[in-house]
């Protein structure tokens, strides 16, 4: 379903195992800056009522699973650390068309925000099939499937969106980019490190 160019090398999994604190710290922030990205592409194109109306939603669900990883790192009494800079979201970002017309720029908000919600659906996959520790194995498929519903409906708005544009064409050139540029990944315990 999410046409991944490049599967994460499940060896990816005893990195993070190493490190569960920074993983989970990491992922939190992931959550918060979902968040943030949907609450950013309604400021951006709030004519759009449908849109908005999902997006709150994605939003607020995203922030309930920042709350549910703080919880996780709560209750295992560590600290949610600082901020963490995510380097693949950055890089991904830098695919995106600057210089388009609005409407080519928000559809490639769109798609970017769906390969990062594919990306972090096929982590989640991974870890909740192969993480040792039973909780996060659970917490983790349950996320996995809300990621998938995500990714879905950012795609369904670039293709709604995106008249006259050959979204399907965009969207191949970007998973051909990410299926290049995460093969540099995966060495480090963070959701897309």
């Amino acid at each position: 379903m999410l046409h991944l160019k490049l599967e994460t090398d499940p060896r990816w999994v005893t990195i993070v195992e190493s490190n569960i604190e920074e993983i989970l710290t990491d992922h939190a922030w992931c959550e918060q800056k979902a968040a943030t990205n949907a609450i950013t592409i309604i400021t951006n194109n709030s004519e759009h009522e449908e849109l908005v109306t999902e997006l709150i939603k994605l939003a607020q669900e995203e922030l309930e699973h920042f709350q549910m990883v703080h919880d996780i790192i709560k209750k295992r009494g560590y600290t949610l650390g600082r901020e963490r800079k995510d380097h693949y979201v950055n890089q991904l970002y830098k695919f995106m068309n600057k210089g388009g017309s609005r409407q080519q720029s928000f559809v490639d908000r769109l798609l970017f925000s769906a390969m990062i919600e594919a990306r972090s659906c096929e982590r989640f996959k991974l870890l909740s099939q192969r993480i040792k520790d039973k909780e996060l194995s659970k917490f983790y498929h349950d996320l996995m499937i809300s990621e998938a519903g995500h990714y879905t409906t950012f795609i369904t708005f670039a293709r709604k969106y995106g008249k006259g544009i050959d979204v399907d064409k965009r969207w191949k050139e970007l998973v051909a980019f990410e299926g290049e540029l995460i093969k540099s990944y995966g060495k480090s315990e963070t959701i897309h490190g």
